[in-house]
Order: structure tokens, then sequence, then C-alpha cells
């Protein structure tokens, strides 16, 4: 296979190599390749997230948010951190004998 780079990319790869960023072009193409696939991957995983929340949406699944629900929301994440606050306050006291 060939491929054809621009002047600019020709240049980009060139300074990488002599910047010892890369030992050499074909380095920059397997990088570039395999840069390309992760993002595919997290294309695909985000396409299948979104398919889920869909059916789960189609299914009756959703849940409505109101003012009233996002106050409740708040007021148990803050209950949480309390409790954890608490909790590791409680294991970090030292206890001196007299």
């Amino acid at each position: 296979m060939e491929v054809e780079l621009t002047p600019d990319q020709i240049a980009f790869v060139r300074r990488a190599v002599e910047s010892g960023r890369l030992h050499n072009e074909e380095e920059a193409v397997q990088e570039a390749l395999a840069l390309w696939e992760d993002r595919e991957r997290q294309r695909v995983e985000f396409l299948a997230a979104l398919d889920h929340s869909r059916a789960s949406l189609a299914r009756g699944e959703d849940r409505e948010i109101t003012q009233e629900s996002m106050q409740a929301l708040a007021a148990e994440v803050k209950e949480r951190g309390r409790a954890r606050l608490i909790a590791q306050l409680a294991n970090t006291r030292r206890w001196r004998i007299a």
C-alpha cells in the first residue's frame, strides 16, 4: 500500500523523527493508526451507550427531572458527603491516654 502525504504532513513526521519523538516514519504511521483505532473504539462505545439510552427511554425507564427532584438529589449527595467526612474523621482521630 502506498500513501501520499501532504508536504505539511511530511514535515511534521520529519520533525518528530529529528527530535527523537519517533524512531522512523513507519512508527509515525503506526501511532496514527493506533490513535485512529482508539477513537473508533470510543465512537462505537458511545453509539452503543446512546442506543442503550434510547431503548431505555422507549421502555419508559426515563426519569422526570424537576426542581424538587434536583433538590432531593442535592440533599442526598450532601448527606452522603457528610457521612463520609464523619467516617474519615473518626478513623483519623488519635486518642491520648493521660
